[in-house]
């Protein structure tokens, strides 16, 4: 019953709904290796307040570490303030997003290649998947004018040590899923972890109104 609780060796309240959605949900389902350009969707009932309801863009995975952005946290700091001359490709709403909680002085553009743009070949993207490419912000705004359909800009980003991430996705803390061009610029009005929920394999989209606090049901 989503509510039900039971207290950890700790003496910390924790849902027992917790336990179900992530050790029994995420692990029946079929997995998804982590990658740049997937997706890290946090299981229901995530341990971890700080990510919790998070979608975190893998930027890149290898035996060193994990290192991505969460698309789902919007700051109240327009781009604007900070680094106008990004402005005019950045999508709307037109505000800085919180990628993660590391490094939150650094910035990272994660853009939407405009069609016909040969990725590959461009100076300042660098290809995470299908039509999503992280921006070199060392460019000059204008080398990058009619090259993207919208970009993203994301202050500080998510960190994972070698093997640390594998462990969370075993004990069903996040599911993995590909990421589609539309996630990294989500209207503002988006409640972007539902509907990634939404479209996954039965039954995570019947949990895609799960509340960051199980106890607010």
């Amino acid at each position: 019953m989503v509510g039900a609780s039971e207290v950890t060796s700790g003496g910390r309240r924790r849902p027992v709904a917790e336990e179900y959605y992530a050790d029994r949900l995420f692990n029946a389902l079929e997995r998804n290796d982590p990658a740049p350009g997937m997706l890290l969707v946090a299981a229901p009932g995530m341990e971890s307040e700080g990510f919790a309801r998070s979608v975190v863009l893998v930027i890149e995975h290898n035996d060193a570490l994990t290192f991505g952005v969460n698309l789902a946290s919007r700051s109240d700091v327009a781009v604007h303030n900070v680094m106008p001359e990004w402005v005019e490709l950045v999508a709307k709403p037109q505000a800085l997003y919180i990628g993660g909680p590391l490094q939150q002085q650094s910035v990272v553009g994660v853009g939407v290649p405009a069609q016909g743009v040969e990725v590959e070949a461009h100076p300042y993207l660098n290809r995470l998947a299908n039509r999503l490419a992280m921006v070199d912000l060392r460019a000059e705004p204008e080398a990058l004018r009619g090259d993207l359909e919208g970009m993203r800009l994301f202050a500080g980003y998510a960190e994972w040590g070698p093997g640390q991430l594998l462990e969370e996705i075993e004990r069903g803390d996040w599911y993995v899923a590909p990421a589609l061009p539309a996630d990294v610029v989500a209207p503002g009005r988006s409640d972007l972890w539902s509907e990634v929920m939404r479209r996954q394999p039965m039954p995570l989209p019947l949990f895609s109104t799960y509340p960051v606090d199980a106890g607010e049901n």
